[in-house]
C-alpha cells in the first residue's frame, strides 16, 4: 500500500509541478512530511530523505515537461540557461546545508517559506496591471542588449532579462531549492513574472527547463551524502513522468490569470496546512 501511495503522490506532484512550473517539490515534500508525522508506514521519510527523493523525482518531472513545452515553443532557453548557471552551484550548497536542518523545524521553515512567497505573489503583474514599483525600477536600469522577444501562439512578447542580476538571483534560488527540495520553481516563476514581466506560460515552461539542471546537480549532492533511499525513490518516477506530461497539456489550456491565481491559492493552502499540522 505504501508503494501505491508513493506512485500516486508522484503523479499528483508532477501534474501540479509541471502545470505551474514548480517542479513538484511543493506538493511532494509537504505531503511526505505529513505522512511521516501521522502514519507509521512512512517513518522512513525523514526530512533529509524527503528532500533527496523530491529532487531525484524532479529530474524526470522536469525532463518530461521540458520535452512537452519545447515542442510548443514555450521555453525561453537563453533565460533558462542564465538561471541554471547560478542555480546549479546554489543548489549544491543548499543540498549540503539540508543535513543540518531536520525534524519539525524543517517543516515549519518550509511552511513559512511558502507563506512568505504568498506575499510576494500579491505583487505579481496581472493581464491588466503588468508592473509594480520593484519591477519598474529594475526595468529602468536594464540596457537594450537585454531585450528578449518571444512569439507564442501568434502573439509576440517583449521583456528584459539582465544576465548578471539573473545569475546572482539564481544562486539564492538554488540554495533554497537544494535546502528544501522544491526544485526552485516556486521561486523562479514569481521572480520571472514579477521582476522581468515574463508571461506566465513562458515562465512556467522556462522554469521547468531550468529545474532540470538544478535537480540533477542537487540530487548528485544528496546521493553523495547518502540521503537517497532508492527503493522508494524509484517508485515515484513512473507517476512523475505521466503527471508531468498531463500537467503540461493542462497548462497550455489555461489563461495567464488562471495560472497566477491557481499558483497563489496552492501556496496558501499548503503553507498553512504544513505549519499547523506539526
Amino acid at each position: 500500500m505504501t508503494l501505491v501511495i508513493c506512485f500516486l503522490i508522484g503523479i499528483l506532484a508532477a501534474l501540479v509541478g509541471s502545470m505551474m512550473g514548480l517542479g513538484g517539490g511543493i506538493v511532494l515534500v509537504p505531503t511526505l512530511l505529513l505522512l511521516h508525522y501521522h502514519t507509521e508506514s512512512f517513518t522512513w521519510a525523514t526530512s533529509e530523505v524527503i528532500v533527496g527523493i523530491s529532487l531525484f523525482v524532479m529530474i524526470f518531472t522536469a525532463l518530461s515537461a521540458t520535452i512537452s513545452y519545447g515542442k510548443k515553443g514555450q521555453i525561453d532557453y537563453r533565460t533558462g540557461l542564465l538561471f541554471a548557471v547560478g542555480s546549479i552551484p546554489g543548489g549544491m550548497i543548499g543540498s549540503w546545508l539540508s543535513q543540518f536542518i531536520a525534524g519539525k523545524l524543517f517543516a515549519i521553515l518550509f511552511g513559512c517559506l511558502m507563506l512568505f512567497l504568498t506575499l510576494l505573489m500579491i505583487f505579481l503583474p496581472s493581464e491588466n496591471a503588468r508592473s509594480n514599483w520593484l519591477s519598474r525600477r529594475l526595468q529602468q536600469r536594464l540596457g537594450r542588449g537585454n531585450i528578449r522577444v518571444i512569439t507564442l501562439a501568434g502573439q509576440t512578447y517583449t521583456y528584459k532579462v539582465p544576465p548578471l542580476f539573473t545569475i546572482l538571483l539564481a544562486i539564492g534560488i538554488g540554495v533554497m531549492s537544494g535546502l528544501f527540495g522544491i526544485g526552485g520553481g516556486i521561486l523562479l516563476v514569481p521572480m520571472m513574472m514579477m521582476l522581468f514581466h515574463i508571461p506566465a506560460h513562458i515562465a512556467t515552461a522556462t522554469s521547468m527547463f531550468t529545474i532540470l539542471f538544478i535537480s540533477i546537480a542537487s540530487t548528485s549532492t544528496h546521493v553523495w551524502l547518502g540521503h537517497l533511499v532508492w527503493g522508494y525513490a524509484l517508485v515515484f518516477v513512473p507517476g512523475a513522468w505521466m503527471g508531468a506530461k498531463l500537467g503540461a497539456q493542462i497548462n497550455q489550456r489555461l489563461s495567464t490569470n488562471a495560472l497566477t491565481w491557481i499558483f497563489r491559492l496552492l501556496i496558501v493552502i499548503m503553507g498553512f496546512r504544513l505549519i499547523f499540522s506539526v
